[in-house]
C-alpha cells in the first residue's frame, strides 16, 4: 500500500532553465523513471493562469482519453434507459 501512495505523490527531478531556441532538458532520472526515450512523443499543455506546463506521454493520453469517452458514452446508455 505505501508504494501506491509513494506513486500517488509528486516527484521533483531537479530544475532546468529554457534555452534561446525555447528548447529544456528533461532530467536523466525523470526520463528514466517514465521510460521517455529521444523517439518518445510528448504533449504540451498549460495549466491555469499561465503558471503551469504539464508534460505527458501522447500514448498515455490517447489511452485516457479513449477510456473517459468509453465512459461518457457508458453514462449516455443509461441516462437514456432512465429516461
Amino acid at each position: 500500500m505505501e508504494s501506491e501512495i509513494q506513486e500517488m505523490h509528486p516527484v521533483f527531478y531537479g530544475s532546468t532553465t529554457v534555452g534561446e531556441r525555447g528548447q529544456v532538458v528533461i532530467p536523466a532520472e525523470a526520463r528514466r523513471d517514465m521510460n521517455i526515450s529521444p523517439s518518445t512523443k510528448l504533449l504540451v499543455m498549460g495549466g491555469p493562469h499561465k503558471n503551469l506546463l504539464i508534460l505527458a506521454k501522447a500514448e498515455y493520453m490517447t489511452a485516457f482519453m479513449t477510456k473517459i469517452s468509453d465512459m461518457l458514452n457508458q453514462f449516455k446508455e443509461q441516462a437514456d434507459k432512465s429516461l
